[in-house]
């Protein structure tokens, strides 16, 4: 089912009307949405602010930031005095990307920025907190329509004394309430704590939050941390953003449709080999759609006692072993609690994360196919975090996803191995086509960016934590929801 107002706002004339006529009608922003495979530039010509808590001159991120920008196609306008610090001075020559010094109370009258970039590391008590209120209020005015802000900061319980975990927590609220402040423009904005000694890790997910490959996600939290790379690791880090799957090997379940079908998709678009799997039911779909990407289907019930031994003898006999694992099948059997029959309660559970366990045992034991320096993925759901009326069972499920993604990641890290959650909003599947029509408009309303996400949100969220790049991701939940009112 489309979204009426979401192709009504496509239209400038229907827009202007709207607005002229006072209709009180919440006209979302298309969003600018990637297409293609990555690449090397996703920030090509992007205009980029930059600044920080006392210049970003006095950064420890100075270095990692300026190369990231520059290497990724974006021109930074380094805000503060007329001062530009050398690294930028460096990165920006060596890049072709020379940066711009841009004085806040002489802006151009003309200004237009892609993106802004604010370091809060340096952050370490309250009074420092009016740093975002110098930086923000004059420049998000210049925003371009579906632009990008992207905070660095600390985690708080990592803090060395009670105030510095207050300023740095601070930050996450500034950036939710920021992020509904924006996403009526289709602009997001996010968070990402860096620990102290992952700073060689920020490259992959600044560049993921800065492109259209995060169209999405707003008023998020994510966590980069070192826990899944040693300190030898760690020093030789670089990974590749371009076809940097190339000969890897991927499972995602579910992969006949939807979801699934698009991260099938993402994946072999990077050099993946995916195997497909899904109910034997749907052997036709499936079969296409591993014709259409060059992957392997493969026929199982997750529900089945048998199919984990089946998967990880597959796996490892067909294909030497498996690098990403994406636990994409799942249902949903809405009723409420006094209502749910026994067998739908079951089956959800069964499905839904019983499965995801058994299959995980079989992949990652002893003589499991999952090799070192590997990827999981399991989908959750923000029903998991905020619960909904009617679904006990799925909430319950989606939960239980958290958790174990989390305890599992403490456990693979010594293999090189991230484990993330993605918890999806309102997604344009044919399962949300099936509600009710008030209450599937009630949804895509409720977020900042007041529209419905697409399958293609979640396969390249998906995607991006399958490469290399995502190494400093582990044990994360990401919600890819628009950032929907509901449990925000």
């Amino acid at each position: 089912m489309n979204d009426i107002l979401l192709q009504l706002g496509k239209n400038p004339q229907a827009r202007r009307l709207v607005k002229t006529l006072g209709l009180p009608l919440p006209i979302p922003q298309a969003l600018a949405r990637a297409k293609g495979p990555m690449e090397a530039r996703p920030l090509h010509d992007y205009e980029i602010a930059v600044g920080g808590y006392a210049g970003p001159g006095e950064s420890a991120l100075i270095d990692v930031l300026a190369k990231t920008l520059t290497q990724a196609g974006a021109t930074p306008l380094v805000v503060g005095d007329a001062h530009i610090p050398p690294a930028f001075l460096a990165h920006g020559d060596a890049w072709g990307r020379p940066p711009r010094g841009l004085l806040l109370d002489a802006l151009p009258d003309k200004l237009r920025l892609d993106a802004m970039v604010f370091d809060a590391t340096q952050i370490t008590d309250t009074a420092g907190l009016r740093s975002l209120y110098e930086f923000f209020h004059p420049l998000v005015r210049s925003l371009r329509k579906c632009g990008r802000v992207v905070l660095l900061a600390r985690p708080p319980g990592s803090a060395r004394s009670p105030e510095v975990a207050g300023a740095q927590a601070a930050i996450e609220g500034f950036c939710r309430s920021l992020g509904k402040e924006l996403g009526k423009t289709g602009t997001t904005v996010n968070v990402l704590f860096v620990e102290e000694a992952a700073e060689a890790l920020i490259p992959g997910p600044l560049r993921f939050l800065l492109s259209k490959r995060s169209a999405f996600i707003s008023g998020q939290p994510l966590h980069v941390s070192a826990r899944a790379l040693d300190d030898e690791g760690l020093a030789a880090f670089e990974p590749a953003f371009v076809r940097s799957l190339e000969g890897k090997v991927a499972l995602v379940t579910g992969a006949a449709r939807g979801i699934g079908k698009a991260t099938a998709k993402l994946l072999a678009d990077e050099g993946a080999h995916v195997v497909c799997l899904d109910r034997p039911a749907d052997d036709e779909l499936l079969s296409a759609v591993a014709l259409e990407i060059g992957g392997t289907p493969l026929l199982a019930d997750v529900s089945d006692p048998e199919a984990p031994a089946l998967i990880a003898k597959t796996l490892r006999e067909d294909h030497g072993g498996v690098d990403i694992v994406v636990h994409n099948a799942g249902i949903t059997r809405d009723k409420t609690l006094a209502r749910m029959s026994p067998e739908h309660w079951d089956q959800v559970f069964s499905i839904n994360l019983q499965a995801i366990v058994r299959i995980n045992d079989a992949l990652i034991g002893d003589d499991g196919p999952l090799l070192d320096d590997g990827r999981v993925i399991v989908l959750s759901s923000i029903a998991g975090i905020a619960g909904n009326l009617g679904q006990t069972n799925y909430a319950a499920t989606k939960a239980g996803v958290i958790g174990y993604v989390r305890r599992l990641a403490d456990e693979l890290e010594g293999r090189g191995v991230t484990v993330n959650a993605i918890a999806p909003g309102f997604i344009e599947t044919r399962l949300t086509a099936a509600i009710p029509v008030m209450i599937r408009e009630v949804g895509r309303r409720l977020s900042s960016l007041g529209q419905g996400g697409m399958p293609r949100d979640i396969g390249d969220a998906i995607t991006f934590l399958a490469t290399p790049a995502s190494q400093g991701l582990t044990g994360n939940v990401l919600r890819v929801c628009g950032q929907s009112f509901v449990g925000s």
